[in-house]
């Protein structure tokens, strides 16, 4: 790839990384409102894990945003080693609270309510997140850059994430299946905590 190119594509992900912020922080705000006022694990962990995201995207977009400005190399594999922590701990933490609360409400058989504004944003992030894995790929590949790469697969925990949640809520309401909502949210760390682990490896690669 010609400088050229390469200066485009940057530009290119960068403007990715301010959309991935912009919309998942509005998904914070809506889902996290949505799952305390229902009650419902899946989407309150649903909602930690884009609160997760906007950390991880913030962080890559200073690492890109720093290649692009010209910074040394040196400087570059600093923030791509400070990048993958970002991400290993961001999966880390969002797998411990999912953890916590979802073996929480199993024990207290607790369930979720219906949440129309929860499915309104599941609904709008099943459209969103499959443009962002796939532009994100595209560039982690074009740049080689395993950061973006691994920031699409945490983006896919979230798309994966999307649809056991979404299950889930549908499970509860209309098979009354009131354990449905935990269980949706604890299939989400084993998948969460492998790729945290081989983020973790990469940044102690750099």
């Amino acid at each position: 790839m010609s400088n050229e190119n390469r200066e485009q594509t940057l530009h290119k992900a960068e403007r990715l990384q301010i959309f991935n912020v912009v919309y998942d922080t509005i998904e914070v705000g809506v889902s996290l409102t949505a799952g305390f006022i229902s009650g419902s694990a899946a989407l309150i962990g649903w909602g930690l894990d884009s609160t997760i995201e906007v950390v991880s995207a913030s962080t890559l977009w200073w690492r890109l945003h720093g290649e692009s400005e010209g910074i040394a190399e040196e400087e570059v594999t600093k923030r791509e080693k400070i990048t993958f922590y970002v991400i290993a701990a961001s999966f880390l933490v969002v797998s411990v609270f999912i953890t916590y609360d979802s073996v929480s409400k199993l024990i207290n058989r607790e369930t979720a309510e219906w949440s129309n504004l929860g499915i309104g944003i599941l609904l709008v992030s099943l459209v969103v997140n499959p443009f962002l894995i796939y532009y994100k790929r595209r560039y982690g590949q074009a740049l080689d850059s395993g950061e973006l790469i691994a920031d699409s697969k945490d983006t896919f925990v979230c798309l994966y994430q999307t649809v056991a949640v979404l299950a889930g809520l549908l499970a509860v309401r209309y098979l009354d299946w009131w354990w449905a909502d935990p269980v949706a949210a604890l299939l989400i760390v084993p998948y969460a905590l492998k790729e945290g682990w081989e983020a973790f490896g990469e940044g102690r690669e750099r």
